[in-house]
């Protein structure tokens, strides 16, 4: 298993230690969550890949369709896709080398579908699940860090995390 951190939240600060993240599913459209996301990375200074296999580019930043078409690799891929094309994107990832792998916890189960778990597990990846990246962001609004504490500690005390 890549060394990341039992403790979920653990787990999740150890994903943004890396610095090259490519994001897997952001919109074209300006409002969307995804894009929130994004653009709160690169205002941290994090080496940001957008993934979109509909754009070219998304805020100034080259897009590329799929893990294996950018080079220099990730460290990482943060997964915010539907469940339904979460699989593949996971299997790209993995193909590429990628070690890291961060399957969001949107409304809903979110991108953590069993076969993407499965996908990494085969290959000795552990996942971050069932967070968002604002639960874990040092001096992310208390909200998220409140919230991020909550889902914590209830996976700690065998709540089962979403799967599809």
């Amino acid at each position: 298993m890549t060394p990341l951190s039992a403790d979920p939240l653990g787990a999740a600060r150890a994903f943004l230690s890396l610095r090259r993240i490519a994001i897997a599913g952001v919109s074209r459209d300006a409002k969307d969550f995804s894009r929130t996301i994004l653009r709160e990375l690169v205002r941290r200074g994090y080496d940001v890949v957008p993934l979109n296999p509909g754009a070219t580019e998304i805020e100034g930043l080259p897009c590329h369709a799929r893990v294996g078409d950018v080079a220099p690799p990730p460290e990482g891929v943060l997964v915010l896709t539907p469940a339904a094309a979460t699989d593949a994107v996971v299997a790209d990832a993995l193909d590429a080398g990628v070690r890291h792998v961060w399957l969001h916890r949107g409304g809903g189960p979110g991108s953590a579908t069993a076969g993407a778990r499965a996908a990494c597990e085969a290959r000795g990846v552990r996942p971050v699940t069932d967070l968002c990246p604002f639960m874990a962001l040092a001096g992310a609004a208390w909200p998220h860090r409140l919230h991020g504490w909550i889902r914590a500690r209830g996976l700690r005390r065998g709540a089962r995390p979403a799967a599809t």
